[in-house]
């Protein structure tokens, strides 16, 4: 009771006090809530400039790392670029003034000598901050790897230029690891290999023999002013006429090979056409001045053509050829040697109206493979596919399926197994051995299919299917006419076919693990290679080094069909005449496997004699770098 009592009285004075203050306005009990406000403001605003302070020293700071990041990257490739130029310059620099045909004029040595001069010069972090660079960023670099060896040329009598007598090529290869740092700590580490050529010009020396592969583009018939000139472009491997280059105003040439030519000038087609033995030619404003990247060499001895396809024919039979220009196999040499799978041995008189033979006979009581291919009589299309076989290895396989008419013959030759397995119809025939290229000490498996007709339609499985074997040495040669339907692919490309396919490289650079000894060759001596693409979309492939050569020939690539949208070949073009090929877009990548390895060819492919002209060339060494490999291995350190 107490407390109610106390609690009413607490109320009424309170009640009394409030009524007896005086009021206060509304604006005055406001003044608190706006300070209130400018506090919370000046904390908001103090918080954000503290949040900006951070994100911008954290900008700075990443920057800062990217900078010194993209320095040292920087630094680094420049080391590889010093490096590399260095290993070049130095083996130029081991070349003597002058020299004698029979001595190397590079040593097994000189390698190891680059090799020594880098690994000296660059071992320690070496400042790229000099001369005109002097206010340029600090950077420096230190090659961290290298490796450097001569790997053809520098030993033994050395490796002469087969299509060119008068050079000495070598081949070397290396690898190079550059680090490179900038401002701070960081590290960037880059790697590339590859491979250095250097051609020396020798005083020349006897005539080289030399597959017609070793030439990217081969023309015998090119008469100098006549009109018609070298279609402007790119064009890779070695080249060579026995007539006479000329070259136009409508567009630029970049030769990345040697240019060479059986007539002393060039022709340069303005309104009119001049002759010009330097090379390049300037009428009025105009300038036409083709790229040389190895060279130009006019007035050089012609190059002898094949006679006729004898030697082809021949080495169907016994795996050698009798050379070109020797007789033919007679009757009774093809009754001694080819057998069809009934085992029905060729006439020793007359010739059948078709049939596909093999040169096989009985060994130890087995049927044996005795030569070099498969002959064909009369006209025949000619499919090229792989496989593998039905063994636990799974042999990889060659496949020809060869139709004439009704009757379909599949050869598969099986290197792995040496095997070769013929059937038509119901029928199978099972041999020992596959053909093979018999004239050295080993033999080395290669089939040559010689055609005594037409190729009526050569083509791969489809378009974009690969068609060539790895490790299969093909050559098909006909007596006429060779036709093309659709692609014709290796299984492994051996070259690139787009700039920069390996960074930082050209066109028909060699890939780097795709070298597996595949190669096909075509070739008529008394024909055309017509292409009659039947493929949809108008592209059309062929990887393979084409002939259509012979002493008086007038054989060439021609298109009789619809327009090529894009024609691509790797190999070359060896031909007696320029034709019509109808190509919206024409791409011939050069195989380099065929220079860089002088004993290299499709089997049985036809061959010549270069004899160089007896001049002292006095031309400088030519040295090319082809980068194969380049990989950012700062991750790795």
């Amino acid at each position: 009771m107490k407390t109610l009592i106390g609690r009413l009285e607490k109320l009424f004075f309170s009640v009394a006090r409030r009524r007896a203050e005086p009021r206060v306005s509304a604006s005055r009990r406001e003044h608190g809530v706006a300070l209130v406000l400018t506090l919370l403001l000046m904390g908001l605003i103090s918080l954000l400039c503290f949040m900006m302070m951070v994100s911008v020293s954290s900008d700075l700071m990443i920057n800062g790392f990217y900078r010194n990041y993209r320095g040292s990257f920087y630094a680094a490739d420049s080391g590889l670029n010093v490096a590399r130029q260095q290993l070049v310059n130095q083996v130029i620099a081991a070349i003597p003034a002058t020299y004698t045909t029979g001595t190397l004029p590079i040593s097994a040595a000189t390698a190891a000598t680059a090799l020594s001069y880098i690994q000296t010069t660059y071992a320690t972090n070496t400042s790229l901050n000099a001369g005109q660079a002097a206010q340029s960023w600090q950077e420096g670099f230190t090659i961290s790897n290298v490796t450097f060896a001569c790997a053809t040329g520098c030993s033994g009598a050395g490796v002469i230029v087969s299509n060119n007598p008068t050079t000495y090529q070598f081949v070397f290869s290396y690898s190079l690891t550059s680090v490179g740092q900038a401002q701070g700590s960081e590290q960037a580490s880059v790697s590339e290999s590859g491979n250095v050529t250097v051609n020396v010009p020798v005083v020349p020396a006897a005539g080289a023999t030399t597959s017609f592969a070793n030439w990217g583009m081969f023309i015998d018939q090119q008469p100098l002013c006549s009109g018609s000139y070298l279609v402007p472009g790119t064009i890779s491997g070695p080249v060579f006429t026995n007539g006479g280059w000329t070259f136009s105003t409508t567009g630029a040439y970049i030769f990345t090979d040697q240019v060479g030519s059986a007539n002393a000038d060039a022709g340069f087609q303005f309104g009119s056409c001049y002759t010009s033995t330097a090379g390049l030619y300037k009428s009025g404003s105009q300038t036409i001045s083709p790229t040389y990247q190895n060279g130009f060499k006019w007035g050089q001895n012609t190059v002898p053509l094949p006679a006729n396809d004898f030697s082809q024919k021949w080495a169907v039979l016994d795996g050698k050829g009798m050379g070109e220009g020797s007789s033919s196999p007679t009757g009774a040499n093809m009754n001694s040697t080819l057998k069809t799978i009934a085992g029905t041995a060729y006439p020793s008189s007359g010739t059948p109206s078709s049939g596909v033979y093999i040169p096989y006979t009985s060994i130890s009581g087995t049927n044996t493979v005795t030569g070099g291919g498969i002959y064909v009589e009369n006209n025949a299309t000619i499919q090229l596919s792989i496989g593998t076989d039905s063994t636990s290895s799974h042999n990889p396989t060659q496949i020809f399926t060869i139709t004439q008419g009704s009757t379909t013959t599949t050869v598969t030759t099986n290197i792995a197994a040496n095997s070769t397995t013929v059937k038509s119809g119901s029928t199978t025939l099972t041999l020992a051995g596959v053909p093979s290229n018999l004239n050295g000490s080993t033999p080395q498996p290669g089939t040559l299919i010689y055609v005594d007709g037409s190729v009526t339609a050569l083509s791969g499985p489809g378009q974009g299917s690969p068609a060539i074997q790895d490790g299969a040495g093909i050559t098909i040669t006909a007596k006429n006419d060779i036709t093309i339907t659709g692609d014709i692919l290796y299984k492994s490309e051996p070259v690139t076919q787009t700039q920069n396919q390996i960074p930082n490289t050209p066109a028909d650079t060699l890939i780097p693990g795709n070298d597996h000894g595949q190669a096909l060759g075509l070739f008529t001596a008394s024909g055309n290679v017509y292409l009659n693409n039947q493929q949809s979309n108008g592209n059309l492939e062929i990887d393979a080094s084409i002939a259509t050569i012979s002493s008086g020939g007038s054989g060439g690539l021609v298109n009789n069909s619809n327009a090529i949208n894009t024609l691509i070949i790797v190999g070359g073009r060896i031909q007696s005449t320029i034709q019509n090929i109808n190509t919206t877009t024409r791409n011939v990548f050069f195989d380099r496997r065929y220079t860089n390895d002088p004993g290299f060819a499709p089997p049985f492919f036809p061959s010549t004699t270069v004899t160089p002209v007896n001049t002292m060339d006095t031309d400088p060494p030519v040295a090319s770098v082809q980068r194969v490999q380049w990989a950012n291995t700062t991750a790795m350190q």
